[in-house]
């Protein structure tokens, strides 16, 4: 088995230590949102929405706005 540092980052467009920073930012942010939905689990009155709008959000950062890749110039032609 290969075992690389910096072939998953270079995939999505980041250096091995952009990619340490910001996976440690979504840990810090799941960390959030694992607080706020234990206390939901034992007073269901607070954070009625706060765990659910966290993952959402991570989800929008991590899987939608993730490549950092520039995407390729589109060429645009007048008719």
């Amino acid at each position: 088995m290969k075992i690389s540092f910096t072939e998953h980052p270079a995939s999505i467009g980041e250096t091995y230590f952009s990619h340490l920073f910001s996976a440690l930012s979504f840990c810090g942010k799941m960390t959030l949102a694992l607080m706020a939905c234990l206390v939901h689990a034992f007073i269901p009155f607070l954070f009625e929405k706060t765990g659910s709008q966290m993952i959402t959000k991570l989800m929008d950062d991590m899987v939608h706005h993730r490549d950092k890749r520039e995407e390729p110039a589109q060429e645009v032609i007048a008719e």
